[in-house]
C-alpha cells in the first residue's frame, strides 16, 4: 500500500511539476523557542535575585564606609564571590537550555523518528514538518553554547540533547551547520565554517536530501570544507581548505583530499603543497619506517621542491617550472598587497563613521531604561521580580532591536537625502564623495543586520532587509546568510542557503562597484556561495554550493550552475527527479553508482 502510494507520488511529480507552498508552523516554533528561553532563565534568574537582596544588597550595596567592604568578613566575601555567582547562574542556564530542548527533541523523535532518506519539498508531510520544527529548536541552543563563553561545552550539548553523537578529543569550530544528524568518532578536528551538511536542498520545490554522515577517529578539516549528506569520511583522512564531498561520497581514510569535489591528493602533490625542502625530507628519510625513499631520490633529481632560502621580504617564493617566471628586483611592496574588501568589513573605514552608532545606542538605550524603571517601580516583590524576569528580558532586548531599527532608519533617510545612493564604479578612497557615503549607509545597515541575526526568530530577518531597502517577498527566506541591502531584488520563493553572501557592493583594489543583484523566482543559492555585484539569476536556476559569481554574470534560467567562478553545468531537474535513487560516490576509487532508498513520506 506505501509503496503504491510513492508510486503515485513520483508518477505525479514527473507528469506535472507540482509547485505546492508549504507553510511552516510558526506557532510551533514560537511555543517551543519560548519555552526553552523562559524555563532556561526562570531557575536562574530566582538564584540569582535570592543572592543579591539576601547577600549583595545588605552586605554590599548598604555598607556604611568603602573601607568596610575589605576589612568585614561577609561583605569581603561577598566581593569575591559574586563573579563565581553569576558564572554559576550562568551554567545553571546552560544546563536548562539543554534539559528542555532535550525533552523537545525527544518528544519529536517519538512523533516522527529521523531516518536518512530524501523528503519531498512541495509535498506536505509529518516528516517534512518535524525536520523543519527539529532545525529550528537546536538552533537557539547551538548559539548559545558556540557563541558563549564556553563553547567547549557544545559537544556535551549535541550528545544531552540527542541530535549528533560527537566523541571525545572533538573540536567542532563555529560553523552554521555541525548541529543534528551526525556521528563523529574520537580526536576529529573541524575547522571554522566546516559544515558538516546532513541535509542538502535540492530546489525550491525539490527535495531534501537527509542523509546522517559517519565521521571516523582522528579526521582532520582545515577550515571552509563541505561535507555532504549521507558521507562516509573514515579514520585519519585530512581535508586541506576549501576541500569538499558532494553527497553520498566515501572517503577510504589514512590519505589527504583537497579539491572542489575533494579527490586524493598523492603524496608528491603534498610535499608541494606544503612546501618542504629537501632538507625536511633529508630528515624523514632517517625516520625509520619512511616508505617513500624512492620518491624522495626522484624528487631530488627533478629538483622539483622549492629552495627555502630564496626570499622576497617575507614572503617565500616557490619556483615552478609550469608558471612564467616574474621579474622580482622590479617589484614593490604595492604589488604584492592584496586589497580586497566588501561591504561586511570595510578595512579602509574612518573613525567618523562609527560614530552614528552613539545616538542610536543612546536612544534607544533610554527606551530601555525607561520601560525597566517603570517594571522594577511597579513590581517591588523580588520574588515576582524573579518570575518575570526572564520575560522582561526578552522584551527589553526585543525593544532595544526595535529602537536601532528605528533610529538607525531615520539617519539613513537623512542621509540618503544628502546623497542619493545609485549605481556605478567609484573611487574608494577616503575623500570621495559616493564611496564615504556608501561607508556611512552600510554602517547604519549594518548594526541592524547583525542584531537582528542573533535574534533567535530567524525569518524576522526579512523584515530588517525589507525595511532598509531590499526587494523581497515574505516568501523568500535567507539562512545564515548576508545580505548587504543595496540593491537587491528577489522574486518570490527565493531560497538563499547558509552561510551565503549576497553583494550588490564590492571594494575591489581602488575602486567600489555598486551594482544591483536579481534573483529570479524559485531560484536557489547553496551554502558558502558569493553573488557578485551586477549578477541576475534567472527563474528556477540553482547556484551550487561553495561557488562564487563573476561581476554582470547573467546566469540563464533553468539550469544549474557551479565552480569558482560559477560555470554552466546542466539543465536543473532536480524538482522533477525520482526521488528512490541516490547516487553513491567512491572517491578513493573514484567510482560511482546508484543505490534504492526509502522515500521519507509520511502518509
Amino acid at each position: 500500500m506505501v509503496k503504491t502510494e510513492l508510486q503515485s507520488i513520483e508518477s505525479v511529480s514527473k507528469e506535472e511539476d507540482i509547485r505546492e507552498e508549504v507553510k511552516l508552523q510558526y506557532f510551533w516554533y514560537l511555543f517551543v523557542f519560548f519555552t526553552i528561553y523562559l524555563v532556561s532563565f526562570l531557575v536562574p534568574a530566582i538564584l540569582f535575585i535570592t543572592y543579591i537582596f539576601l547577600f549583595f544588597l545588605p552586605h554590599f550595596l548598604e555598607s556604611t564606609s568603602f573601607f568596610t567592604l575589605f576589612t568585614e568578613f561577609k561583605s569581603l566575601m561577598v566581593l569575591i564571590s559574586t563573579p563565581f555567582v553569576i558564572i554559576g547562574c550562568y551554567l545553571i542556564r546552560l544546563f536548562f537550555v539543554g534539559l528542555v530542548t532535550r525533552g523537545f527533541w525527544s518528544l519529536s523523535e517519538k512523533k516522527s523518528p529521523s531516518k536518512s532518506g530524501i523528503i519531498p519539498r512541495n509535498i506536505p508531510s509529518k516528516a517534512l514538518n518535524y525536520y523543519h520544527i527539529k532545525s529550528f529548536m537546536i538552533k537557539y541552543g547551538k548559539n548559545t553554547f558556540v557563541k558563549g563563553p564556553f563553547p567547549w561545552l557544545s559537544n556535551w550539548f549535541f550528545n544531552f540533547v540527542g541530535s549528533s553523537k560527537i566523541g571525545k578529543g572533538t573540536t567542532l569550530e563555529e560553523s552554521i551547520m555541525n548541529d543534528k544528524f551526525i556521528n563523529v568518532d574520537k580526536n576529529c578536528y573541524f575547522g571554522v565554517n566546516s559544515a558538516l551538511a546532513s541535509h542538502l536542498v535540492d530546489g525550491t520545490f525539490g527535495n531534501i536530501n537527509y542523509f546522517k554522515i559517519y565521521i571516523g577517529n582522528n579526521v582532520t578539516s582545515a577550515g571552509l570544507n563541505l561535507i555532504g549528506p549521507g558521507s562516509e569520511v573514515h579514520d585519519n583522512s585530512y581535508l586541506l581548505p576549501l576541500a569538499s564531498t558532494p553527497k553520498h561520497s566515501m572517503l577510504k581514510g589514512n590519505n589527504y583530499y583537497w579539491g572542489l569535489p575533494l579527490r586524493r591528493i598523492f603524496r608528491k602533490k603534498i610535499l608541494k603543497f606544503l612546501g618542504l625542502t629537501p632538507k625536511n625530507l633529508e630528515i624523514n628519510e632517517n625516520i625509520e619506517g619512511y616508505k617513500d625513499k624512492n620518491l624522495l631520490k626522484e624528487l631530488k633529481a627533478k629538483k622539483t621542491l622549492a629552495q627555502s632560502h630564496n626570499k622576497v621580504g617575507n614572503n617565500q617564493v616557490i619556483n615552478n617550472s609550469h608558471e612564467d617566471k616574474i621579474d622580482l628586483n622590479n617589484l614593490t611592496e604595492k604589488d604584492l598587497t592584496i586589497d580586497f574588501t566588501t561591504s561586511s568589513a570595510i578595512s579602509r573605514i574612518n573613525i567618523k563613521f562609527l560614530v552614528v552608532y552613539i545616538p542610536i545606542f543612546w536612544l534607544s538605550g533610554m527606551i530601555v531604561n525607561i520601560i525597566f524603571y517603570t517594571f522594577t517601580y511597579y513590581v517591588q516583590n523580588w520574588i515576582l521580580m524573579a518570575f518575570f524576569l526572564p520575560a522582561m528580558i526578552i522584551f527589553i532586548w526585543f525593544i532595544f532591536i526595535l529602537g536601532c531599527f528605528f533610529f538607525s532608519k531615520l539617519f539613513l533617510i537623512l542621509v540618503n537625502l544628502i546623497h542619493k545612493p545609485k549605481e556605478g564604479i567609484f573611487k574608494a578612497d577616503i575623500g570621495d564623495t559616493d564611496f564615504e557615503f556608501w561607508c556611512l549607509r552600510t554602517e547604519l545597515k549594518k548594526i541592524v543586520f547583525w542584531l537582528i541575526r542573533n535574534w533567535p526568530l530567524p525569518w524576522m530577518d526579512i523584515l530588517a532587509f525589507k525595511w532598509f531597502g531590499v526587494k523581497m517577498s515574505l516568501s523568500s527566506s535567507l539562512y545564515d546568510s548576508w545580505c548587504d541591502g543595496e540593491f537587491i531584488t528577489f522574486g518570490r520563493r527565493v531560497l538563499i542557503g547558509q552561510g551565503s553572501t549576497i553583494m550588490s557592493s564590492m571594494v575591489i583594489g581602488r575602486y567600489l562597484i555598486i551594482k544591483n543583484v536579481i534573483c529570479g523566482d524559485y531560484s536557489l543559492v547553496g551554502g558558502h556561495t558569493t553573488i557578485a555585484p551586477g549578477t541576475i539569476i534567472g527563474e528556477d536556476t540553482f547556484v551550487s554550493a561553495i561557488s562564487n559569481t563573476l561581476y554582470n554574470q547573467i546566469l540563464e534560467p533553468g539550469w544549474i550552475y557551479l565552480g569558482i567562478p560559477v560555470i554552466k553545468l546542466k539543465e536543473n531537474k532536480y524538482a522533477k527527479e525520482r526521488r528512490d535513487i541516490i547516487m553513491k560516490r567512491d572517491v578513493d576509487e573514484e567510482q560511482k553508482f546508484e543505490i534504492e532508498h526509502e522515500v521519507n513520506v509520511d502518509k
